[in-house]
């Protein structure tokens, strides 16, 4: 991983895109993605310096000066305007915007605290706003594009998952809103993943549940990190025309009742 005060600032003409947890999962997918597309690619990491390191050399061979990673802990606002300005300071320019980083675990009402909802809420909600806030003149003067990426149980509650539910309903909310606050120069969109991979560690559900939730995908099996990449894409280049709108990539999910 090349630290951002190595590579000049003039050292490419190519467009930039931000993906905030963009070292590992779905985010490196689009990382990845985008910058085969012809994007440089700023890499927004919290906890996995070694996964952005590895991402970053990896696409920094296949195109030298084209990927720097930045950490930054989305829960405070300060570090939120500290990274715009690391990003800017880099290329001076921004062109599309992905808020792909999330926190995701279960809230039982009887049990949940007040740090878990701040949490969620600020990942999934406050990150995406403030983020948005402190690019909207760039990407206004770029013509850009923001997406963000939030679920289908925005819309079809997720049992014991209350806040982590609520927080992705008001990142659908501020899709639309942020569409009508930005336009006509930016487009704002939103991508609902359905199964796409399993939650980490104590979060994943056992393989029961697992089958139990892909009998219930019209498309009888899961999707991958690389169908929300290139609907990403899509939204990025060849949606001139879509603006306010959540794509819901679940195989059919959101069918089932």
């Amino acid at each position: 991983m090349q630290d951002h005060s190595s590579i000049q600032s003039n050292s490419s003409s190519r467009p930039v895109a931000l993906i905030t947890g963009g070292a590992r999962r779905i985010g490196a997918a689009i990382a990845e993605t985008l910058h085969n597309a012809g994007y440089n690619i700023v890499l927004h990491y919290r906890h996995s310096a070694a996964d952005a390191r590895s991402l970053a050399n990896k696409l920094n061979e296949q195109h030298p000066n084209s990927v720097i990673a930045l950490a930054a802990d989305l829960n405070h606002l300060a570090e939120i305007q500290q990274l715009a300005h690391k990003v800017l300071q880099q290329w001076q320019r921004l062109d599309v915007l992905v808020n792909n980083a999330s926190s995701f675990f279960p809230t039982p009402l009887a049990d949940a605290s007040e740090s878990q909802w701040n949490d969620l809420m600020n990942s999934n909600l406050k990150a995406p706003f403030f983020l948005a806030q402190a690019f909207a003149p760039e990407l206004q003067q770029r013509g850009g594009c923001i997406i963000n990426i939030a679920d289908i149980h925005a819309d079809r509650p997720l049992k014991q998952h209350p806040i982590y539910c609520a927080a992705k309903a008001g990142n659908v909310m501020l899709t639309k809103s942020l569409a009508r606050e930005l336009a006509p120069r930016v487009r704002v969109n939103g991508i609902a993943p359905g199964a796409i991979l399993w939650p980490e560690q104590e979060n994943a559900p056992d393989e029961s549940k697992q089958q139990d939730i892909l009998q219930k995908v019209p498309l009888a099996r899961s999707g991958g990190p690389d169908d929300i990449a290139r609907t990403v894409k899509f939204l990025v280049q060849d949606a001139p025309y879509i603006t306010g709108q959540i794509i819901t990539v679940d195989g059919g999910r959101s069918l089932s009742h």
